[in-house]
């Protein structure tokens, strides 16, 4: 079984600083969690500190750097106590280093998208597991995919190297699931569709792109998502309100996956 959640439990959040990680760690704080907050920029992971208060603390460094994880989660045992769940956000798109349609993928692109969007995960969700095992009582992982790793959309967004990355994670995740199962280790997805990001700048401002968004991602009158969209899935996913679940993919997409979307002629 999973530690029973306490008042207190305790989340350590890569890339929880700006858009989609801080907005949960707002929502997260607000259900009586504690957090520890990893972000690359210092600033930013000063404004986050501030605006979430004393039920927060955080680190700089690179989620590409292997020692950036263990470091965030000795951060969190060490002012908290203990460690009762990751939440892996940080990512991106390697679009401006060369990623995009398989024949321009350039080597830098492919390299960059597996350090950002995979290595970068899986120094993170090591780290948890190996802090889960020392305090022998379960916890749990909610990883940060995407529609496109399952849903392609090869108009206006052709890259390649990051599709592959988003459906590696799921991949993984399952795995790690199947195999942590027996010690309440669980290990989940949250996939969103088109959210309004620093990353999404290229399609939000063009309109063709919010065009087609619009009846790609249908619900609520056709509109790009935000990151409050996201916050109650992964409540959920992070608490025992879900201790029965694990393995799972959850789109939080406004109707990608089942919508055609339309383009101009």
């Amino acid at each position: 079984m999973s530690k029973p959640h306490q008042e207190e439990s305790v989340v350590a959040i890569v890339g929880g600083t700006t858009g989609l990680g801080l907005s949960a760690a707002k929502a997260l704080v607000g259900n009586g969690w504690k957090v520890a907050l990893l972000g690359r920029n210092a600033a930013n992971l000063e404004i986050a500190l501030s605006e979430l208060g004393a039920a927060a603390v955080g680190i700089s460094a690179d989620a590409c750097d292997p020692e950036a994880a263990p470091a965030l989660v000795d951060k969190a045992v060490e002012s908290y106590g203990h460690l009762d769940a990751l939440y892996h956000v940080a990512g991106g798109s390697a679009r401006s280093h060369g990623d995009g349609p398989l024949h321009e993928l350039t080597d830098e692109g492919w390299q960059r998208a597996l350090e950002h969007n995979l290595n970068s995960l899986v120094y993170s969700n090591r780290a948890a597991v190996r802090r889960f095992h020392e305090q022998g009582n379960g916890g749990v992982i909610l990883n940060m995919g995407s529609v496109l790793g399952f849903s392609p959309s090869p108009t206006h967004f052709a890259t390649h190297g990051y599709a592959a990355t988003k459906a590696a994670v799921i991949g993984f995740t399952k795995s790690i699931a199947s195999y942590y199962a027996k010690e309440g280790i669980r290990a989940n997805v949250v996939a969103p569709a088109l959210v309004e990001t620093p990353m999404s700048g290229r399609a939000a401002d063009d309109d063709r792109i919010m065009g087609y968004v619009k009846s790609k991602q249908p619900l609520d009158g056709g509109r790009i998502g935000t990151p409050e969209d996201l916050d109650a899935a992964v409540v959920y996913l992070l608490s025992e309100a879900s201790k029965f679940v694990t393995g799972q993919v959850l789109a939080v997409d406004g109707g990608w996956s089942v919508s055609e979307g339309q383009h101009d002629a």
